[in-house]
């Protein structure tokens, strides 16, 4: 029978849920077990898809076209599993639910309630789509004490009972803050937040220490008395240098090993952290460094690029190379010239964004790339910039543009108003929702033969993840090909342009889809490790 641990978090939110969970998923993998991991969401958003990048950070995309939360990504890229639309709730899509069926009289008359209808939903969602794995660890959003976590925190209370401890876990992370007038950590806010967590009617079985400090057997001993907990499943969490070495870190001080002792399984064979041992010491003994500039508009927050960020990462560990991020505003390339912030980077990247701000700035990076040589990489709404700078600058189309931000003399970009996924067709409009009406998820792409896309990844059919409404228009490809551009990956039945290149230019790429989705520490992403290798040949050009 599968096993569900339950991750909750106290005292602060940002406390890294998320990667304790995904490193407790790679490290139970490391010792052969099957593991699944999923996310409850306590928003009432439906999902993030319409919330802002700097208020909630990226938008994590499945292959099977959900819009999840960031925190999915940690999950693939520590396990490579991918995530699906079932691993993923929050409290909107629950209501949704709720409230579709009391509608239709599925409730029989009966008064709709939090308990035992919403908490129900809850329970139906954590166990649906469970496919005999040993561990689904289940990670609950926001932190103990928020009203919006207590239907969350009703129905994980209600499975841990009605699964038996032999079942059922939970595992609080919290916070032992450094005190650096009295010279110590502080462990009241940690006894707080358990106390918190006791009064909805949970005890923790583990207790995930964070702390910037090294934490003391007499603090472990003193939290485990006043928590309720035994000393050995007090596991301090301190920071790392790179978040790869998270699973070494834990497994050192002994979480795999208390998880199994839980359950009551043999953790005698230890596990092989090979893989991330030697990622970390990539990590820490670069050959040498790259100065990647990332021009976008949502650079102020860190998490709103997070995949991205990890997937260059992921590129420089492939080249073992340090990756140093130059984070640029894109606005800035809108009131200055681009060169005084560019000449002495070794690569260009736009990534993904929606909207006319700071789109001038993209485009004004992406001519600088092309003019001097510097390797650009072009992602999502970074691909279409770089079509309407070549349409502008090439194709003589001055006033080419994207009907995005209103309509254009030359739409070189596009509304998507149809396409097909599978056997159906969808469609959309200009007055359609703006949530879940993207072309999301998994599309394949047909690469042309001897292309640079197709020497990068070795195949003439791939299939990467989609998030956007607009296109570059088909109709213009015969007159941009004529000036330089090669439309090197297209839609199997030849209709959506996917890749642009230029076969000139030492590396100069644009797609229409988020490779950063894809990439694994373990398994970098062939198009980051293609890119950053430019790099690295760019450096020694400078």
């Amino acid at each position: 029978m599968t096993r569900f641990i339950f991750v909750t978090g106290g005292v602060v939110s940002s406390l890294g849920k998320g990667l304790a969970s995904a490193a407790l998923g790679a490290l139970l993998q490391a010792r052969g077990y099957s593991v699944r991991l999923r996310k409850l969401d306590p928003y009432l958003n439906v999902d993030p898809g319409t919330m802002s990048p700097l208020q909630h950070g990226e938008v994590f995309v499945t292959d099977d076209g959900a819009e999840t939360d960031l925190d999915l990504g940690h999950y693939e890229r520590f396990t490579g599993i991918p995530a699906k639309r079932s691993d993923n709730v929050t409290t909107g899509k629950i209501y949704s639910t709720v409230i579709e069926r009391e509608r239709r009289g599925d409730y029989l008359g009966a008064t709709v309630q939090v308990i035992p209808h919403v908490t129900d939903a809850i329970k139906e969602f954590v166990r649906a789509d469970v496919s005999g794995e040993d561990f689904i660890i289940c990670e609950i959003g926001g932190t103990v004490g928020d009203i919006e976590s207590l239907p969350f925190l009703e129905a994980i209370r209600q499975l841990g009972n009605e699964m038996g401890r032999e079942h059922a876990m939970f595992i609080h992370v919290t916070l032992l803050p450094y005190v650096s007038a009295a010279g110590e950590l502080k462990t009241k806010p940690t006894q707080h937040s358990v106390k918190e967590l006791l009064s909805v009617g949970i005890q923790p079985d583990m207790l995930l220490c964070r702390s910037e400090m090294p934490i003391s057997n007499d603090d472990r001993r003193k939290i485990a008395l006043f928590c309720n907990v035994r000393q050995e499943a007090v596991i301090p969490a301190l920071n790392v240098d790179t978040i790869y070495a998270v699973p070494i870190e834990y497994h050192n001080q002994g979480l795999d090993t208390q998880v199994l002792r839980h359950f009551g399984l043999p953790s005698t064979m230890e596990p092989d952290l090979t893989v991330w041992e030697t990622i970390a010491g990539h990590f820490r003994q670069p050959e040498g460094e790259v100065k990647i500039a990332i021009v976008g508009k949502y650079t102020s927050v860190f998490d709103a690029y997070k995949s991205l960020a990890e997937a260059l990462t992921h590129g420089g560990i492939a080249n073992n190379v340090k990756i140093n991020l130059q984070w640029m505003d894109a606005e800035i390339f809108e009131r200055e010239d681009a060169v005084h912030f560019l000449e002495d980077v070794h690569g260009i990247l736009v990534p993904g964004g929606f909207g006319e701000r700071g789109s001038e700035g993209k485009i004004a990076a992406a001519k600088f790339a092309r003019e001097r040589n510097v390797p650009y990489f072009g992602i999502c709404f970074g691909m279409q910039m770089a079509v309407i700078e070549a349409a502008r600058s090439l194709a003589d189309l001055p006033q080419a543009g994207s009907t995005e931000f209103g309509p254009c003399d030359e739409a070189v970009v596009g509304l998507l108003t149809e396409w097909t996924r599978g056997n159906q067709v969808e469609r959309r409009s200009s007055s359609s929702n703006l949530g879940g009406t993207m072309r999301l998820g998994a599309y394949d792409c047909a690469v042309a033969p001897g292309s640079k896309l197709n020497e990068i990844y070795g195949k003439t059919l791939i299939s990467e993840r989609h998030r956007h409404r607009y296109e570059v228009n088909i109709h213009y490809k015969d007159r941009l090909e004529r000036v330089g551009l090669r439309f090197s990956g297209m839609s199997p039945d030849g209709e959506l342009p996917e890749v642009v290149e230029i076969p000139t230019h030492p590396w100069f790429v644009g797609v229409q889809f988020h490779p950063e989705l894809k990439s694994k520490p373990f398994e970098p992403h062939p198009l980051f490790t293609s890119f950053i290798k430019a790099a690295v040949t760019q450096s020694r050009l400078v």
